[in-house]
């Protein structure tokens, strides 16, 4: 397996051509993100990504975590990792300089957190989720809750986990019976079973925040009574130090098809009695509380997408160049690297334009997520947070379904090779399959861009992002030549294909909710390449502009081109998806289910 190495050039010219970082930089508390000190801290997290973490990766995969009486030992080499992980400051690389953080931009962070992802998906879960908790004891902890615990999160010396599934109660939290009883001393006794954890043990880190969804008594049924603990491994004494063991353990560690280095624990509260937990917030609040975690990872988990899109690509390519098979059409008689083969620079292509359309989306949100939290202007922050809150669900659901299909391709390329563990292209496919699911699946995901994003505001949001859409279109036209011409083209349908779907949506969501519910997948995918093609079009305009200011060079060529393929191949795919959107539902609905 080809190690990795973060694609710095590409990295900068997203945040400084599409995502901002200089406007981002002049934001209240971002001053330190200059240009200079941003280029040092990713090329330190390009070197740690490629010499620490990625040869790491293949490491995990074969290894594995073990689980022993309770105790989850992690693969070799991991524990000096995570070491240097937190001695090098990369926990808090966002976090707020008072709980010992960096305070960098958002948009820095998702930079450092996609080499984090590409070099070793695994890994990184133990952070994102850490990060995750920090952010909601931020949010919903009573001052005491933050000076014991953010210091220890921050820095990574604690890590974090979110409880939520159960074995009964998957997607459905209404059905989450774990429940907390009160003691005398302001604490809760907690009792339950919890799957599907991630690290929720493992021997990295001297103790784990737990933060757990439980019912207290008499609260309400659904999810309206769900409250939100803090439940640590090992019991925090007043003055910060570690006291007994808590009444918790992991029971088991599942099995997976992919990520096997991240410990993915079943666990179990108040064997013996209760295990001792916090309420964080008011009591039956913790989903407000638990989805500030969530939304947290699934933008996170977008990033997961991008990642092993990016590792899958790098692989793919290095093997077609270097693969010598098959006579070059049109060409001599003699083998060639099979980069030469028109059919495989296709797939090569479609893997290249979707990660880059990926990246610059990402990072577009990422930046705008920093002006919602801290341009001066109210205006202006909601702006940008309507803008975040439409696409989370599209960087989540659309970046994973792109990850598994690009996983699948970089297969494809290697052959038969490609089905071969030792090459390392199966472990990508493998690893991406999971990222479509948790936090979330698709449909979670597209049902929340259909219902809370789009129909509930009739519009308004997708309306102020398509108008930008048409902003870049109007730039298309003014560029030469047939590379954007074609652009143009197909952006334009794009655009049309995404406001005739969603006037569909909010025209008919009330009276026949189930035949557009059946849309709503088809409806993420056509927002996610439209939007796609909008970073693309954007990326191409400013490679064009760096070009005529006497910068050109094959990379900005090479952003035109791949603009211009994800037009030709990418956007093409549009309006077939608004099709299905308006029109879809009577096929899909009108079976009986004796029929299937």
């Amino acid at each position: 397996m080809a190690e990795y190495l973060a694609p710095l050039r590409d990295m900068a010219f997203v945040l400084h051509e599409i995502a901002g970082l200089g406007r981002v930089a002049q934001l209240p508390g971002c001053e330190e993100a200059s240009a200079d000190v941003v280029e040092a801290i990713l090329a330190e997290a390009a070197r740690f990504a490629g010499a620490v973490l990625s040869p790491l990766n293949r490491v995990g995969d074969r290894a594995g975590t073990r689980c022993h009486d309770g105790v989850v030992t992690m693969p070799p080499g991991f524990g000096e990792a995570y070491r240097q992980f937190i001695d090098g400051g990369w926990n808090g690389l966002g976090c707020d300089p008072a709980h010992g953080g960096q305070g960098l931009p958002g948009l820095v962070s998702a930079a450092v957190q996609e080499m984090w992802k590409s070099a070793n998906m695994a890994f990184s879960l133990c952070s994102m989720l850490t990060l995750g908790a920090a952010e909601a004891l931020e949010r919903f902890g009573s001052a005491e809750q933050k000076a014991m615990f953010l210091p220890k999160l921050v820095a990574g010396s604690w890590t974090g986990t979110m409880n939520i599934t159960e074995p009964q109660a998957g997607s459905d939290l209404g059905a989450i019976r774990c429940r907390a009883e009160p003691r005398v001393d302001g604490s809760y006794k907690l009792f339950g079973q919890k799957i599907f954890i991630s690290y929720g043990e493992h021997d990295l880190a001297e103790n784990i925040i737990h933060l757990v969804l439980a019912r207290l008594p008499g609260a309400p049924e659904g999810v309206k009574g769900l409250s939100l603990l803090l439940v640590p491994k090992f019991l925090v004494e007043a003055d910060g130090t570690l006291g007994p063991r808590n009444d918790l353990r992991c029971v088991s560690i599942e099995h997976k098809l992919g990520i096997h280095a991240s410990p993915t624990a079943v666990m179990s509260f108040g064997d013996d009695g209760g295990a001792t937990g916090h309420l964080v917030g008011p009591a039956n609040a913790g989903l407000e509380a638990m989805f500030v975690m969530m939304n947290a990872a699934r933008f996170a988990v977008g990033l997961e997408g991008l990642g092993l899109s990016e590792r899958a690509y790098q692989q793919a390519l290095a093997h077609a160049k270097e693969r010598v098979q098959g006579r070059e059409i049109g060409g001599a008689a003699t083998a060639v690297p099979i980069v030469r083969h028109p059919d495989v620079r296709r797939m090569l292509m479609s893997m290249k334009s979707r990660v880059e359309a990926m990246r610059a989306l990402a990072y577009f949100v990422a930046a705008a997520q920093d002006v919602a939290t801290r341009h001066p202007d109210a205006a202006e922050r909601q702006r940008n947070q309507a803008c975040v809150d439409l696409m989370v669900p599209v960087v989540k659901g659309w970046f994973t379904e792109n990850a598994v299909d690009i996983a699948s391709l970089g297969m494809q390329v290697h052959g038969g090779m490609g089905y071969i563990e030792e090459t390392g292209a199966a472990q990508h496919l493998r690893d991406a399959r999971i990222t479509t699911i948790y936090e979330g699946t698709t449909g979670i995901q597209a049902s929340d861009l259909l219902w809370r994003k789009i129909h509930r505001d009739g519009g308004a949001a997708l309306g102020a992002a398509c108008a930008r859409m048409r902003q870049t279109l109007a730039e298309l036209e003014q560029s030469a030549g047939a590379d954007f011409a074609a652009i143009h083209a197909a952006f334009a349908h794009g655009v049309a294909a995404l406001e005739e779907a969603a006037a569909f949506v909010v025209a008919h969501a009330t009276q026949d909710s189930r035949g557009v519910a059946v849309g709503a997948v088809p409806l993420l995918n056509l927002m996610g390449i439209v939007s796609g093609g909008w970073m693309m079009a954007r990326s191409a305009l400013a490679a064009r502009r760096k070009s005529d200011a006497g910068n050109a060079d094959s990379f900005l060529e090479g952003k035109i081109v791949t603009a211009r393929f994800y037009a030709d191949h990418v956007l093409a795919a549009a309006p077939g998806l608004a099709w299905t959107v308006t029109r879809g539902s009577p096929g899909a609905l009108a079976l009986g289910e004796e029929q299937f």
